[in-house]
C-alpha cells in the first residue's frame, strides 16, 4: 500500500535544530512535489514549506524564511525539513503531503495525493 511517514520530530530547545523526513513507501516521490505543514494546539493548519518535483523550486512561508531549508534525495525517497533556529511558536504537529507535479503555490492548501499522519515537535526550554 502507497503511503508517506514523517519522523524526526521531538523535543527541542529554543535556537536549537532539527530535521523531519519525509519518505514514501510502495511509490517514487521522483514526480510529486511534497509540501510540509503544520498545525499548533488550537491553531488552523498552516503550509509551511514546498518543494517541486525537480527541487528547482523550493517556497518558504514567511515565518520560517532563513531558519527552514526544504531538499529532496530522490535516490532514498524522501524529503527533508531542516529546522534551525528553533522557537518556540514553532511548535506543532508537522505534516508532509504529496502531489504529482504540484506547483507550489502559497498557502499550498490543496486536494494533495498523499498526507502522511504527522510528526510532533516541541521547541522548549
Amino acid at each position: 500500500q502507497s503511503h508517506i511517514v514523517e519522523s524526526g520530530g521531538g523535543l527541542v530547545q529554543p535556537g536549537g535544530s532539527l530535521r523531519l523526513s519525509c519518505a514514501a513507501s510502495g511509490f517514487t516521490l521522483e514526480h510529486y512535489a511534497i509540501a510540509w505543514f503544520r498545525q499548533a494546539p488550537g491553531k488552523e493548519r498552516e503550509g509551511v514549506s514546498c518543494i517541486n518535483h525537480t527541487g528547482g523550486s523550493t517556497k518558504y512561508a514567511d515565518s520560517v524564511k532563513g531558519r527552514f531549508t526544504i531538499s529532496r534525495d530522490n535516490a532514498r525517497n524522501t524529503v527533508y525539513l531542516q529546522m534551525n533556529s528553533a522557537k518556540p511558536e514553532d511548535t506543532a504537529v508537522y505534516y508532509c503531503a504529496a502531489l504529482l507535479y504540484g506547483l507550489c503555490v502559497f498557502p499550498l492548501e490543496g486536494e494533495y495525493d498523499y498526507w502522511g499522519q504527522g510528526t510532533p515537535v516541541t521547541v522548549s526550554s
